[in-house]
């Protein structure tokens, strides 16, 4: 216990049924750590929760462009002249970020 930051503990009495009601908004939340959930509460009144699945989608899309784009500079790097191929598979993932943005786009709304 020598190394913690907060060393102030508040104790909240509740009943079974308050328990259970806690438990279900963390389980909406999507996280355990009581301790972090009830600061939070206790400070702000409120948790917001973003769903950034698809941002981690787009994230991961954008990962697998940048290697492919690496890959071909590399090649282009190493061989001289550019290839109608490269050209149309830079074109093919460019399309593939505006597909994924305009999804993105349109599940906001």
């Amino acid at each position: 216990m020598t190394n913690r930051t907060r060393k102030i503990v508040l104790r909240v009495p509740v009943t079974p049924e308050e328990q259970e009601l806690i438990r279900q908004k963390m389980a909406l939340l999507n996280t355990r750590n009581f301790s972090a959930y009830a600061r939070k509460m206790l400070i702000d009144g409120y948790v917001v929760h973003i769903d950034t699945t698809d941002i981690r989608a787009q994230t991961a899309e954008l990962q697998k462009i940048g290697v492919n784009v690496n890959q071909i500079a590399r090649r282009l790097n190493s061989m001289g002249p550019l290839y109608t191929q490269d050209v149309a598979d830079i074109k093919g993932a460019l399309a593939q970020i505006w597909q994924l943005q305009r999804y993105i786009l349109s599940s906001q709304r």
